[in-house]
């Protein structure tokens, strides 16, 4: 049970820092809104998004992967 707990806390956590890093970059950064025309930062900002949403992705399978959920 403990292991599964953890498991939980580690995926949140991860998930948050994700979310947080992405909200920072998006709103402070102001890449995430178009103006008049498309700039590098907005073309940056959302090749980081898709590339790291794989990535959260791809740890979630990874952590959560052949895990026996009764113990």
């Amino acid at each position: 049970m403990a292991a599964f707990l953890r498991r939980v806390g580690w995926s949140l956590t991860v998930g948050f820092v994700w979310l947080a890093v992405n909200a920072t970059a998006a709103i402070k950064g102001d890449n995430a809104f178009i103006g008049d025309h498309i700039t590098l930062g907005n073309v940056l900002f959302y090749l980081w998004f898709i590339i790291s949403v794989i990535i959260l992705i791809l740890f979630y399978k990874k952590m959560w992967r052949g895990k026996d959920m009764e113990q």
